[in-house]
Formats: C-alpha cells, sequence, structure tokens
C-alpha cells in the first residue's frame, strides 16, 4: 500500500530546473533511502511533501491526498525531523518536546521519557545553551514520541555521536516494526544500507537508480583477494575482472557481480589457497554514479544519466 508517491514530480525556480520528472514511492511499514550529493534536489523534493514549495509540475500525493493542497491534513498524521534544528532559545527541551506532541494530539508520556533516557538529553536545560546535537535530540525525541503515520527524516542524525545514531537507528526499526512508514534523507550511506528496504538515487533534480539494494548490487563489482597454488594466465582477458593489482603472493581484483560465477569457475583451476571476498556497497554504487555522471560533465557532453 502506497503511503507517499510523487509521479513526474517538476519544480523550477525561473529558469532553473531543481526536480526533474522526480518518482518515489514509500509503502506501509517500509523504509526509503533518499540520497545525492549537495544540491541534487533532496531537500527541495522534502519541501514540496511537506506542502512548503508548490510543485511545478507532477503531482505529489501522501496517504492518498494532495501534498499541497491537502498539507493541513496531511501534517496531523507525519513527522518531520530537519537536518539543521531551530528551536525557541527560552524554552527548555522538555517544554518543546511537550509542545510538539500536544500539537500532534498524542500524550505518551512513557514513551517520551524512554526516549529521553536513551538519547541522554537533560531535558530541563534552555534550548538556547544546547549544542547541534541536542538540538536534533529534542526534535527526534519529538518525532519518535508521537504516533505518526509517516516520517520525513532530512540529515537526521547530523550532529549526533556514533552513539546517539545507533539509538536513532533503534527507534527507526521501531518504528517500521509498528507499521510506519520512514522516507530517510542521509548523506550516511552505510546508515541507509543498514536500515532501508528501498533506495532512490537522485543527481540533478534525476532519479537515475531506484530499487532495493539486492536489486541494484548487479550495478556493482565484487571485491575479491586470492591467492593460488599456480599463476593465473591472462586473468586480464576473462569477462567482467576489472583493476588487477599484486598484493604480496595474492591478487586483488573487482568482478562485476553478474560475471562472479564464470570467474570463480576459471580461477579454481589453478588451486585456490586464499580467497578474500567483500560484498559491493551502496558507496560503491552512489560513487560509480557519481563519478561516471561527473566524467560525462567533464568530456563537456552534459552531466544528466
Amino acid at each position: 500500500m502506497s503511503v507517499l508517491k510523487t509521479t513526474d514530480l517538476t519544480k523550477k525556480f525561473g529558469k532553473f530546473t531543481a526536480l526533474n520528472g522526480v518518482n518515489i514511492e514509500v509503502n506501509k511499514g517500509e523504509v526509503f533511502g533518499f540520497i545525492g550529493p549537495n544540491g541534487a534536489g533532496k531537500s527541495t523534493t522534502i519541501r514540496v511533501l511537506l506542502g512548503i514549495l508548490k510543485a511545478t509540475d507532477g503531482e505529489a500525493k501522501i496517504f492518498g491526498k494532495d501534498a499541497w493542497k491537502d498539507a493541513v491534513e496531511i501534517h496531523k498524521r507525519i513527522a518531520y525531523v530537519p537536518g539543521d534544528v531551530n528551536l525557541w532559545p527560552n524554552l527548555t527541551g522538555g517544554e518543546v518536546i511537550d509542545l510538539f506532541v500536544e500539537l500532534r494530539g498524542t500524550n505518551n508520556k512513557s514513551r517520551r521519557e524512554e526516549l529521553i533516557k536513551k538519547f541522554d538529553l537533560d531535558p530541563s536545560k534552555k534550548c538556547g545553551t544546547y549544542s547541534k546535537g541536542n538540538r536534533q535530540k529534542v526534535a527526534l525525541i519529538a518525532a519518535f514520541s508521537s504516533d505518526a503515520d509517516l516520517y520525513i527524516l532530512d540529515e537526521p542524525t547530523s550532529g549526533l555521536d556514533p552513539l546517539m545514531e545507533r539509538v536513532f537507528q533503534e527507534c527507526v526499526m521501531d518504528a517500521k516494526n509498528e507499521g510506519k512508514s520512514i522516507l530517510l534523507s542521509s548523506h550516511i550511506l552505510s546508515e541507509v544500507e543498514r536500515l532501508c528496504d528501498k533506495v532512490g538515487i537522485i543527481r540533478q533534480g534525476q532519479i537515475i537508480e531506484t530499487g532495493t539494494l539486492d536489486e541494484l548490487r548487479h550495478l556493482t563489482r565484487t571485491s575479491l583477494l586470492v591467492e593460488t597454488k599456480q599463476p593465473i594466465p591472462a586473468l586480464g582477458n576473462v569477462n567482467g575482472v576489472r583493476d588487477i593489482v599484486m598484493k604480496d603472493q595474492a591478487l586483488s581484483f573487482q568482478v562485476d557481480t553478474d560475471e562472479l560465477d564464470n570467474v570463480m569457475k576459471y580461477i579454481s583451476q589453478f588451486g585456490i589457497v586464499k580467497l578474500e571476498s567483500a560484498p559491493p556497497t551502496l558507496e560503491d554504487l552512489f560513487m560509480s554514479h557519481y563519478e561516471g555522471v561527473r566524467k560525462t560533465s567533464d568530456s563537456g557532453a552534459g552531466g544528466a544519466l
């Protein structure tokens, strides 16, 4: 069941096209990772979804309602955490959390207290004294204390230390297990890889890849480190083998994932003594797209994939 869906979403600022036909879909109980370099269009997409910006063309729907026309109704059921939280400096963290939770019409005090303890926040301090990380904690506690159906999180762990990032990840998984939906925009690729069911990569206002991590991994390469009893002849001529480097007695190289089976059959003839493999990561996928676009752009052929 689709909770959030954009169809050919386009946003122009004068002659500049910030979003060009963006299609993303987040289903019930799903964590969708939204990634891309700075200026790619992530925050513009999120502002359209929140009803802050009106789309130039296409549509954005949340719970089947129009993100612009029905923004007030939609906001009753969503929680949003930006990457840079501004709070009322003269209110305490606890007062701000209570304000946000009450605005949403929920009052789960035990959940609030549990999250304050987990995030190690002192709620009695004035927000004006908080560090960036503590301001993020206030927003995250308020969001996860509310009974939202959709969480829109735009770089939510900005300023958090690794221990608090882990607490955040636990909160996301708890929400998912309760059937909630999460749109997570993040530059921390390991975080996206750990949490997300599906990923959309945006570049220069266009979605260039979308799907589950398993669906996207065919686009990346597996790294192998192999030591054999006999030298492997003509390895560089085998389909899918790239970037061969000699390391002591072993060969380090990359293999296109769809050729991995054939490569393993070939090298096994020479008596494998040692074999280490590293599966393709989301970072590999992201960087292959980013570098591919950059090279195309540098050659003067345009930057879009």
